[in-house]
């Protein structure tokens, strides 16, 4: 049985960035499926961050630098400025997705932000990194212009703000677990492991159950 993963982010969100690759090596050899969830931390019109800003600086001092040397991951406060709004991006994720490469886009747009410093706000940019991991350029560009995407996109976003009920970026839920913030490697390979003993467990109870029962 396949472990469903859904991982709430927003591409302007470092910490976001820097927890993909505990659960990359996490789920290394496993059956697991991950969905990329979007959550909006500044949606439009609410004003975005500036990087020069007071609250950026301070954060990136004291918590993400620190954290990012710990974790031997490169990452850079893009200077981009004000912050770009992401919901153009997440738009094109859902294009991604029906495509069959939307772990591979929000690998690319995460890595373009924080460590190329693009403007993911930008469609010209967008519909670059869309066709280096082998999207249609055109096809891809005309549905962010046209917003094709925008209530799928929407519907996503009010699941993450109401039905899943979540407050913090990144999030994750495996199975029936909901793990916030930053976990390690070994913590998340420690839930994924329980979630598939649990299946294996229960597969086998209702095996049995429908042994005796004659099904």
């Amino acid at each position: 049985m396949t472990v469903k993963i859904k991982v709430y982010s927003d591409y302007v969100c470092p910490f976001c960035f820097l927890a993909e690759q505990p659960l990359e090596e996490a789920m290394k050899g496993k059956d697991v499926e991950v969905e990329w969830m979007p959550f909006e931390l500044r949606p439009y019109p609410n004003e975005t961050l500036l990087p020069e800003g007071d609250y950026l600086q301070r954060s990136w001092k004291q918590s993400v630098h620190p954290m990012a040397e710990r974790m031997g991951i490169n990452i850079v406060l893009p200077n981009v400025s004000p912050q770009p709004y992401t919901h153009l991006a997440f738009e094109g994720y859902q294009y991604a997705k029906l495509n069959g490469v939307g772990n591979e886009y929000n690998d690319r747009i995460l890595r373009a932000f924080f460590q190329e410093e693009q403007d993911i706000g930008n469609v010209g940019v967008l519909t670059k990194l869309a066709g280096e991991i082998g999207l249609d350029e055109k096809e891809y560009r005309t549905a962010l212009e046209n917003r094709t995407y925008r209530e799928e996109h929407q519907k996503a976003l009010q699941h993450s703000y109401t039905e899943a009920d979540i407050t913090a970026v990144p999030t994750f839920i495996i199975g029936d677990k909901v793990v916030a913030g930053i976990c390690s490697k070994e913590n998340l390979e420690q839930i994924i492991n329980e979630e598939i003993d649990k299946q294996k467990f229960n597969g086998f109870n209702e095996g049995m159950a429908c042994g005796i029962g004659g099904c």
